[in-house]
């Protein structure tokens, strides 16, 4: 039974998977908002919207020392694999999917940050049913659901947060609202959730 995560809230993914997990996948699914037509009448599909997902590794002392995204597919020791860049949203399930290898995460990495930008510069106005999820890629079953349609003038959210805690992955839906087309640019407002 999947969770549905408020901001804010932590879970133990072991406890909420019935288990020891080696692999996770955190899903990234969008829609583009429908235009308002003429007196709320005759609109449609507004133009396409290119959110990214990406994930940055973070080190005990809270450094950047690796990043995830649609610029560089594989971190460098590669435990971390993102599945590639969806430029629209288009279709059903998740957009864009990063895996991670838990089991194979170097020991000196404390936490994983996952964001979403608008990399076109389009704000959140322009997006419906945006939802992050993350599971089990063994049995494919999810562990937890972030819905992310809080629409509004940001371009980013800092989604969510995978951290170790006493020899267990534990996850953090942040939520938090943020500016940026590129993780380079939301770098700096993540560091206060670490």
């Amino acid at each position: 039974m999947s969770v549905n995560l408020q901001k804010g809230q932590k879970i133990s993914l072991e406890k909420e998977a019935g288990g020891a997990l080696s692999r996770v996948t955190m899903g990234l699914g969008w829609d583009v908002a429908k235009s308002k037509g003429f007196f709320g009448f005759g609109g449609g599909k507004g133009e396409s919207v290119d959110l990214d997902a990406s994930v940055v590794l973070f080190d005990e002392s809270n450094r950047p020392v690796d990043v995830v995204w649609f610029r560089q597919l594989k971190s460098r020791d590669g435990s971390i694999v993102h599945t590639g860049d969806n430029r629209t949203g288009a279709g059903e399930g998740d957009d864009e999917q990063i895996n991670v290898d838990l089991t194979n995460v170097p020991d000196h990495v404390r936490s994983l940050v996952f964001t979403v930008n608008s990399f076109t510069g389009q704000n959140f106005s322009t997006v419906q049913n945006a939802f992050c999820r993350i599971f089990n890629s063994g049995n494919q079953q999810e562990i937890a659901r972030y819905d992310l349609s809080v629409q509004g003038s940001h371009t980013a959210q800092i989604m969510a947060k995978l951290y170790r805690h006493n020899g267990e992955w534990k996850m953090h839906a942040i939520g938090e609202n943020g500016n940026g087309r590129t993780i380079d640019e939301l770098l700096p407002q993540i560091v206060p959730h670490l």
